[in-house]
């Protein structure tokens, strides 16, 4: 196999941004050529310039930058992870959310977690509302689960991890929510009903905006894959998502201050949080 240039390198990873919104840097060089390296063995390919060809002008479809996605995008996650932002969305931004509808007389609630990877956070989030919220089943309670790895929303779809995934998860959680199955864990079907996942690419603007009326959003850890430009493009879709008064939960690291100053920072305890006025 021919190795891959730095100009056909520039040119794969402007494809994928072009398609995906997700910028790679030449820092990263040598984490996407082994990825690429990887797809094009799988396809039979040897020259790179042949697999730019096909990718460029031969993937009508999308279904080779599908592939390749699956294998770019990190899918670290466990449950409850960042659980000071999770005790933020239990103890306060829920309880005041939960409030403000039943005092307008309505009984819905509506979660999006986009990025979920294999599905630790939505599992999270629904053992959380279930806790906080027990008649969360009598309303119209629906979490979405959105990724644009095809691979991880079929683990979500089987809702079975691994004892990794459920080692931060609280005893009396474990117990409530969850069943053993051998060396497995496996979320309850009353929790498991509350998800819905499906296959979204944040970049897509067509798909963005079939999400709305949305009360919470975290997206959490997956803005920093994007640049400054295709960043502002999530965000200005995740506040047109939300409803009025509704929450967006970020990782650490990241903030919508950078682009845009819509949402208003409110602080809970000892964490930061952005809400829609």
């Amino acid at each position: 196999m021919t190795e891959i240039s730095l100009e056909q390198y520039r040119r794969l990873s402007q494809q994928i941004y072009q398609k995906l919104g997700l910028h790679f840097d030449e820092k990263k060089i040598y984490f996407l050529k082994k990825r690429i390296e990887k797809r094009m063995e799988a396809l039979g390919i040897e020259e790179p310039a042949d697999y730019l060809f096909m990718i460029s002008y031969s993937d009508p479809h999308g279904v080779e930058m599908q592939a390749l996605a699956n294998l770019v995008t990190t899918n670290e996650t466990y449950m409850f992870r960042e659980y000071d932002q999770l005790q933020a969305f239990a103890n306060h931004c829920l309880p005041e959310v939960l409030s403000n509808k039943q005092a307008i007389g309505q009984r819905s609630l509506r979660i999006w977690s986009a990025g979920c990877s294999s599905g630790e956070e939505p599992y999270t989030l629904a053992m959380i509302v279930q806790e906080v919220f027990p008649q969360a089943q009598s309303w119209q309670c629906e979490i979405v689960a959105t990724d644009i790895d095809e691979n991880m929303l079929r683990h979500v779809a089987v809702a079975r991890y691994g004892a990794r995934s459920v080692g931060e998860v609280p005893e009396e959680y474990l117990k409530k929510y969850l069943t053993k199955e051998g060396e497995e864990w496996v979320v309850r079907r009353r929790t498991a009903e509350l998800v819905q996942s499906r296959h979204l690419n944040l970049n897509d603007r067509t798909d963005m905006r079939t999400m709305r009326g949305f009360d919470f959003i975290f997206c959490r850890n997956v803005l920093i894959y994007f640049d400054d430009l295709s960043r502002k493009a999530v965000v200005d879709h995740f506040y047109a998502a939300l409803n009025p008064g509704g929450y967006i939960f970020l990782g650490h690291s990241e903030s919508v201050g950078r682009s845009t100053t819509a949402f208003k920072l409110k602080r809970f305890e000892s964490h930061l949080v952005y809400v829609k006025e």
